[in-house]
C-alpha cells in the first residue's frame, strides 16, 4: 500500500503543479480569468470524488480492497494518458472528474488496507507511515512538476502527464507484484449499504473527519495557484521546487513519529496540536503578507507548519479506532469525500474572491478558516475525547 500510495499521490503532485500553466497555456503572471478557469476545472476532480467514494468504499468492502484500488489506479494512468493530448477546458473538466472517482477508489480502499492489518496499540504508528507516503508523494511530485515547469516548455508540458501516467503504472506493478499471496477476503453477500452509511456518518466519525474539511479549504488553493503565483513575482520554479521537496522528504520521518506520538499519549491530544499548528501557521502567514519579510515571523510559519503535521496521524488512527472490517472500507472513505470536498470549497471560494476582489478577497477567506478550525477544535476537545482516545 505505502509503494502505490507514492507513487499515486506523486503522480498527482506533478499535474497539480502544472496544471493552471498547462490550461492557460502560459507560465506566469495569471490573470483574474485564468484564475477562474482553473480554479472551476480543477475543482471537478474533488466533486468526482466526494460524490463517488462512497460507493467505492462500500465496493471495496464488498468485493475486497485490492479489486479497487488496482481499478482505480489503472483509469487514472489512462485520464492522465487522455489530458496530455489536449488542452480543451471541457475535455480537461470532463477528464478531471474522471480522475477524481479513480482517485476517492484509490483512497478508500488503501486506507482499508491499512486498518485492517494495524492493531489498535499501534494503529497512530502504521498511519502515520501512509500519511509520509500520501505527503511525501504528493509534496515531492509536486516539486518536481515545479521544476520541470522550469525548464520545459510550455507547449510540450502534455510530457509532465504522460510522465505521471508512467509513475501511477510503475506503482501498480509494483503494488501487483507484492500483493501476490495476501488472502483475498470472500464476498459479503448480505452487504447492508444503509446500515454502512450510517456507521460512517455517526457524530464521533464526524467529530474526526469535519476538521479535514476546513485544512483541505486551505491546501487545495495553496497546491493549485502557488506555482502560478510564485513566477508572478519573480521566484523561480527551480528554487520553489527545492524548497518545497526538501520540507516534504522531512515527512518520511515525522509522520510515523508523530503517529507513534498518537499511540502513546492519544489522538485527541496531537489532534489538537496539528490544529494549534495550522491556525499558528495561518497567523504567521498572514502577519508576513502586512508587515513583509520578518524572520521571527517565518520562524512561526515554520513552527506552525511542523505542529500542523500531527493532525493526520492521529486523525486516521481515530477514524479507523471507530471502524469495524466490515464497513471500513466506507467508513475510512468519509477521510476522502471530506478532503475532496474541503479542496472544492478552496478552489472555488479562492478564484472567485481572487478573480472578483484580487488579493484582498483572500483575507477575510483564510481568516474564517482559522475561525472555523479553532471552533471544531474545541468541539472535538470537549465532546469527542472519549471516542478518539486509542483503545489501550
Amino acid at each position: 500500500m505505502f509503494v502505490a500510495t507514492f507513487f499515486v499521490r506523486f503522480a498527482f503532485g506533478i499535474t497539480v503543479a502544472v496544471f493552471a500553466s498547462y490550461l492557460a497555456r502560459h507560465a506566469s503572471g495569471l490573470t483574474g480569468s485564468d484564475v477562474g478557469t482553473a480554479g472551476v476545472v480543477s475543482a471537478l476532480a474533488p466533486i468526482g470524488e466526494f460524490s463517488t467514494v462512497l460507493f467505492s468504499g462500500a465496493a471495496a468492502d464488498r468485493w475486497g480492497r485490492f479489486p479497487v484500488l488496482f481499478g482505480g489506479m489503472a483509469a487514472a494512468a489512462a485520464l492522465f494518458v487522455g489530458i496530455s493530448t489536449t488542452r480543451s477546458v471541457a475535455a480537461l473538466g470532463v477528464a478531471n472528474l474522471a480522475f477524481g472517482v479513480a482517485s476517492g477508489a484509490i483512497l478508500a480502499a488503501s486506507l482499508a488496507v491499512v486498518a485492517d492489518r494495524a492493531g489498535a496499540d499501534e494503529r497512530g504508528y502504521e498511519m502515520g507511515r501512509f500519511d509520509a507516503m500520501n505527503l511525501f508523494g504528493w509534496i515531492g511530485g509536486y516539486a518536481f512538476g515545479l521544476g520541470l515547469e522550469g525548464v520545459v516548455p510550455n507547449s510540450e508540458l502534455g510530457l509532465v502527464f504522460l510522465g505521471g501516467a508512467a509513475a501511477i503504472a510503475a506503482g501498480l506493478g509494483a503494488a501487483a507484484v507484492l500483493v501476490r499471496g495476501v488472502p483475498r477476503p470472500p464476498d459479503r453477500p448480505t452487504f447492508a449499504w444503509g446500515r454502512i452509511v450510517r456507521s460512517a456518518f455517526r457524530r464521533p466519525v464526524l467529530v474526526v473527519t469535519l476538521p479535514w474539511l476546513v485544512i483541505y479549504s486551505l491546501l487545495g488553493t495553496v497546491l493549485v495557484f502557488l506555482g502560478p503565483a510564485a513566477g508572478g513575482v519573480g521566484i523561480r520554479p527551480g528554487w520553489l521546487a527545492v524548497a518545497i521537496g526538501g520540507v516534504g522528504s522531512l515527512l518520511v520521518v515525522t509522520q510515523p513519529a508523530f503517529g507513534r506520538l498518537a499511540d502513546r499519549l492519544g489522538r485527541t491530544t496531537m489532534m489538537t496540536v496539528g490544529a494549534a499548528g495550522f491556525g499558528l501557521a495561518l497567523l504567521c502567514a498572514a502577519l508576513l503578507v502586512r508587515f513583509g519579510l520578518n524572520w521571527p515571523l517565518v520562524g512561526g510559519v515554520g513552527a506552525g507548519a511542523a505542529m500542523a503535521l500531527a493532525y493526520g496521524p492521529a486523525a486516521l488512527a481515530a477514524l479507523a479506532d471507530l471502524t469495524t472490517e466490515f464497513g471500513r472500507a466506507t467508513t475510512m472513505a468519509i477521510y476522502s469525500l471530506t478532503i475532496s470536498l474541503g479542496m472544492l470549497i478552496g478552489l472555488v471560494a479562492s478564484s472567485s474572491l481572487f478573480a472578483s476582489f484580487g488579493e484582498a478577497g483572500l483575507y477575510p477567506y483564510f481568516g474564517a478558516i482559522a475561525l472555523v478550525l479553532v471552533g471544531l477544535t474545541a468541539v472535538r476537545w470537549t465532546e469527542g475525547r472519549a471516542a478518539t482516545t486509542p483503545a489501550r
